[in-house]
């Protein structure tokens, strides 16, 4: 099918899906927040101690099982893996600690432009500035090791934990920490969340659909394509919110959201550069995961590491703004994430060991 109209359908149905999230009980401006709701399900192991982020989100369950699915259909799985492991468990826990600098990943933030939250322009610029940062490094040559075929076995071990872990939260329940109050005690009723997960798993794998490669492809490539998905979230959160009611034009008083300019840009500086280098967005990471990428799926264990990192040692940041502690931790991340743009990009090649 065209991508000029994959895409533009894709943005479409996550938008709408992301609006009727927030109608049954997700909170606002969060329909799917990739970046947010792998900190919830951090919390709900005991992984961090946030006792109002706390929360198994059946949607990241249901977007990696869609992309499992579809591509099993399409006999499009690939098992492959093995470039550079750690580099992108670090990369995954930057890009993490970044993200809730901001309080959002990508989606959450295109989804509170939608809602009418002016900080997440400031978001968004950072965040262009930090894919122009990583399309620099590119073209010069930025490469981590090559991607080989593996086992199928290991490809599957991150879904199979995923549906271990949630099979745990509907048989056993008290296994599980449960927010009951603050952001993690939203949410919308278990098969409903799922259902819609699943949908965007199988729209995501389908169209490719990736918030970093929008705006990439845009400056490397002159190609526009990939930003019709990016700008149809836009403008059909845009209309649904005001539809819903939802709508509110401003800085102040949004929700789940802090007014700091400079660290709300800073914060998906770090998101944009780190997706780069990763070679996707934290939603295209988990589109990855779940069609056998291994480095994708070790990509989001460094996700799940920064979280449990950034709320038990605070740096994360809270509608009362940024801490002191995230603002230290960001330059000192910035320090590693570009120590190892600089090395990928310049090293010397040497011929491979046997």
């Amino acid at each position: 099918m065209n991508k000029k109209i994959v895409l533009p359908l894709a943005g479409a149905i996550t938008a709408i899906l992301s609006l009727l999230l927030v109608k049954l009980g997700n909170p606002a401006n969060m329909g799917v927040c990739v970046a947010c709701f792998v900190r919830d399900i951090a919390g709900s192991l005991k992984l961090h101690n946030a006792i109002v982020v706390q929360y198994f989100r059946p949607e990241i369950v249901g977007i990696i099982f869609g992309s499992l699915l579809l591509s099993v259909l399409r006999r499009e799985f690939a098992a492959k893996g093995g470039s550079a492991p750690v580099t992108r468990f670090i990369l995954g826990f930057s890009l993490m600690v970044g993200a809730l600098l901001f309080l959002g990943c990508p989606l959450r933030m295109v989804l509170r432009l939608a809602g009418g939250d002016l900080n997440a322009i400031l978001g968004l610029l950072g965040f262009t500035t930090g894919i122009l940062i990583g399309a620099f490094f590119l073209k010069k040559g930025y490469t981590l090791q090559q991607t080989n075929l593996t086992n199928k076995t290991d490809s599957l071990v991150l879904p199979i934990i995923t549906l271990v872990l949630f099979t745990l939260v509907i048989f056993v329940p008290s296994l599980i920490v449960y927010s009951t109050s603050g952001p993690g005690s939203m949410k919308a009723p278990v098969l409903i969340a799922l259902s819609a997960g699943l949908i965007m798993g199988i729209v995501g794998f389908f169209s490719r659909l990736c918030f970093v490669a929008s705006i990439r492809d845009s400056i490397l490539f002159k190609n526009f394509t990939m930003l019709s998905g990016f700008v149809t979230i836009i403008l059909v959160g845009l209309i649904g919110n005001i539809i819903l009611g939802n709508f509110k034009l401003g800085f102040e008083g949004q929700p789940i959201a802090h007014t700091e300019w400079l660290w709300n840009s800073l914060g998906m500086m770090m998101v944009g550069f780190c997706s780069v280098l990763l070679g996707g967005c934290p939603f295209r990471q988990l589109i990855l995961a779940g069609s056998g990428n291994s480095d994708s799926a070790i990509t989001i264990l460094g996700m799940v590491a920064g979280a449990a990192f950034a709320h038990n040692f605070n740096l994360a940041s809270s509608v009362n703004g940024v801490t002191t502690n995230g603002k230290i931790g960001f330059f000192i991340l910035l320090a590693i994430v570009s120590y190892i743009a600089i090395f990928n990009t310049f090293k010397k090649r040497s011929a491979p060991v046997a």
